[in-house]
């Protein structure tokens, strides 16, 4: 029995060693396992929930390295499908602190959208209290059916069903697209998280106010607006939660977003009050971003109990 079943993309990020250097200079990387939804996973392991993930990777040995990476983390793997010929989306960072963080993708035919699940899949992940996925899982087929497929399945089991927007530009023809893919999956889904730019496109309007208006009317339990160096906000009905952002000396914002999401969803399947979800996923985006990596920089609850601690002392 797992807490959390997780489905999505499992990438590899090749990072710079080399600070405030231009990404077209860099000759030094660093590699983690990288992907919004592998990055959640962990955060989510690392904080003692039981996870699963869903996934494709490839046959090749990038594929290996991820596939071993999240099983050290306690990350369950089974249902990690080996798809032959197709390889890993790669990301290389530039890291210029404090915020400029410029990224190339590679994503054409990329091995994380030839998921396609069974019913060992659907039966699996309906056994979990919570199903989180993104809506780059929606980019292309046969991965779009098979989320699809998976949140009415999560649905139907009683599971609560979280979608983070994760709008990647490089993965759709055209921004609209991804914003009607992910309306057409709102019927299904309990929390949805997205920052200002994605709830604007889901809502397909021009104001966050206005997105956030019409996302309230959906049926959504909760609505997560994360809303950058202003902090996050969370909806629950017509009443709403709003926390600013924990200062750190920042080392690099790319995984501030996965780490927050691990943070409050773990409180969220824990049971706390709304208030302290939020602190539990400002905390640990707060302490992502004063790392370097993405994977790597997922905090265990301690870290962020005692950052939360140090937090209120000072209130």
């Amino acid at each position: 029995m797992i807490d959390v079943a997780v489905l999505g993309r499992i990438g590899y990020d090749l990072i710079s060693e080399e600070p405030g250097v231009p990404l077209k200079d860099v000759r030094r990387f660093s590699r983690y396992l990288g992907g919004s939804s592998a990055n959640v996973a962990v955060g989510l392991s690392r904080l003692g929930a039981r996870v699963g993930i869903i996934a494709a990777l490839g046959t090749d040995a990038l594929s290996d390295y991820l596939l071993e990476f999240l099983q050290a983390e306690k990350v369950d793997t089974t249902h990690v499908r080996r798809v032959p010929g197709y390889l890993p989306s790669l990301a290389l960072t530039e890291v210029t602190p404090p915020d400029h963080f410029p990224q190339v993708f590679y994503r054409h035919d990329p091995v994380d959208v030839k998921l396609e699940i069974g019913e060992a899949e659907l039966e699996y992940l309906s056994q979990a209290r919570m199903f989180v996925t993104n809506g780059t899982s929606l980019c292309a087929s046969p991965s779009r059916e098979s989320t699809y497929l998976a949140l009415e399945r999560a649905k139907a089991a009683g599971a609560r069903v979280v979608l983070d927007v994760d709008y990647r530009p490089m993965s759709w023809r055209r921004a609209a697209d991804a914003g009607l893919a992910v309306r057409l999956a709102l019927p299904f889904v309990s929390v949805l998280i997205g920052n200002d730019i994605e709830l604007k496109l889901v809502a397909g309007t021009e104001s966050l106010e206005e997105a956030t208006q019409c996302l309230r009317e959906a049926g959504l339990q909760l609505l997560v607006s994360k809303l950058g160096a202003q902090g996050t906000r969370v909806w629950a009905g017509a009443e709403s939660w709003f926390l600013e952002p924990y200062p750190v000396e920042v080392q690099s914002t790319i995984g501030a977003g996965d780490g927050f999401a691990a943070g409050f969803l773990w409180a969220l399947l824990d049971g706390r009050p709304l208030q302290d979800c939020l602190r539990y996923g400002n905390a640990a985006a707060a302490i992502v971003v004063s790392r370097l990596s993405c994977s790597e920089a997922m905090p265990t609850r301690a870290e962020i109990e005692a950052l939360i601690g140090e937090r209120l002392a000072h209130t």
